[in-house]
């Protein structure tokens, strides 16, 4: 699908005093940042891998297939220049594992000594506690054209043209993990579009939407869910992925619902959410309009599940969504939380980080991802559990020694 803009190219060279200024301003409030994770106490606690709770009923060897993914993509970076001794050593680690994971078969048993032979297990505690929040994701299936209509209105963007990435860990070291987003405007860099901008119509005759969908809300949930399956009026599957967002803050309607007595807190799901905004034709793109996040999609090409932040293929029930300021992408996590999975047992498995989200903020917090279809949607739309996460690092590696 081409993408049209209509705005100057000559915005995009961003001079060299609004870099200095920028990355002074954002440098100041990154030290902040770090200084109030870590004296919040952020703490990674050694835990035996045998102990991690459920351990010896997992079958671990599921996992295997999405860890072999993450080690491709690891080890495809491990040859690139790094600005520091600490980031190679760092790298070291994982290829060494990551070498004999790609390179073997395991069995369930030969897998799980494997695990305990390379890798530590380390307890993720935050002010005090391990416990934080488990909520589900899956990838949903909408109706859509290729070609607005009077019944197909609501259009899904590709990343614009006009977006501007900074990645501020290309001018210092300690804001590797420090991203901002924006559009140029003469010369200096602003916030980009917020949802209520392009709802208004921000983007007309910019872009060219890659499809239009039949529902708003459905369009709404596709922007959380970050990807997707359309079926088209002959037949055709189109697959979305994630391509980017326009960098503002997700805010989480259901809190607002919750807050103004609309659904009860104890009933907070996608689906009373969705619920709500059907009933209410008047209110919903007030309320949706309060996210200001806003996400972009590519068409995705073959018949594999979803993309992930790290770039691999997502596994349903094994694949986790968190903050990679906290978890390495690529990293094993073992995760035991407070809810029922597809067949009906406490989750306690062991799942590798393989993507990120707008609302997974925080040391122990996390969006398992649990495919397609009714049971994923099921699943996905009721998670909100209590639960604790242990992150897998190789020998010699050790999480509270690394740099954030």
């Amino acid at each position: 699908m081409t993408v049209i803009s209509k705005r100057p190219v000559s915005g995009r060279k961003l001079n060299r005093f609004f870099i200095f200024v920028l990355l002074t301003f954002v440098t100041g409030c990154s030290q902040i940042d770090s200084e109030k994770r870590w004296n919040d106490t952020l703490v990674f606690l050694e835990t035996d891998i045998e102990s991690l709770p459920g351990w010896d009923k997992d079958k671990v060897l599921n996992a295997f297939p999405a860890l072999q993914r993450s080690c491709r993509s690891i080890l495809k970076k491990v040859n690139r220049q790094h600005n520091s001794q600490k980031k190679l050593n760092k790298r070291s680690g994982w290829q060494k594992v990551c070498d004999q994971i790609t390179a073997n078969n395991f069995g369930e048993e030969s897998f799980r000594e494997f695990l305990k032979s390379k890798f530590k297990a380390y307890q993720i505690r935050y002010r005090g506690s391990d416990e934080g929040l488990f909520t589900g994701y899956y990838e949903p299936t909408l109706d859509g054209s290729l070609k607005p209509s009077r019944g197909y209105n609501t259009p899904i963007y590709p990343r614009p043209t006009d977006l501007i990435h900074v990645n501020l860990g290309e001018w210092k070291d300690s804001l590797d993990n420090t991203r901002i987003l924006g559009r140029v405007v003469g010369h200096k860099l602003k916030p980009y579009f917020s949802r209520s901008d392009i709802s208004k119509g921000a983007l007309d005759g910019e872009i060219i939407p890659i499809l239009w969908l039949k529902s708003e809300i459905d369009a709404f949930f596709l922007h959380i869910q970050g990807s997707g399956r359309v079926v088209l009026r002959n037949g055709e599957v189109y697959r979305l992925g994630y391509a980017g967002k326009n960098g503002r803050k997700y805010y989480p309607i259901g809190r607002y619902l919750v807050e103004i007595g609309a659904i009860p807190k104890e009933n907070i799901s996608m689906q009373s959410i969705k619920k709500w905004l059907k009933e209410n034709p008047g209110k919903k793109k007030d309320v949706m309009n309060m996210n200001p996040s806003y996400i972009f999609f590519r068409k995705l090409k073959g018949k594999g599940g979803p993309i992930g932040a790290q770039g691999v293929v997502l596994t349903s029930g094994r694949s986790l969504a968190v903050d990679r300021r906290y978890s390495k992408l690529g990293a094993p996590v073992w995760l035991s939380a407070n809810f029922r999975d597809e067949e009906g047992k406490k989750i306690q498995r062991l799942m590798v980080a393989q993507d990120t989200g707008g609302a997974i903020k925080g040391p122990i917090r996390g969006d398992v991802f649990w495919g397609s279809g009714k049971t994923a949607e099921r699943l996905a739309g009721t998670m909100k559990a209590k639960g604790s996460m242990y992150v897998f690092y190789p020998e010699g590696i050790n999480p509270n020694f690394i740099s954030r």
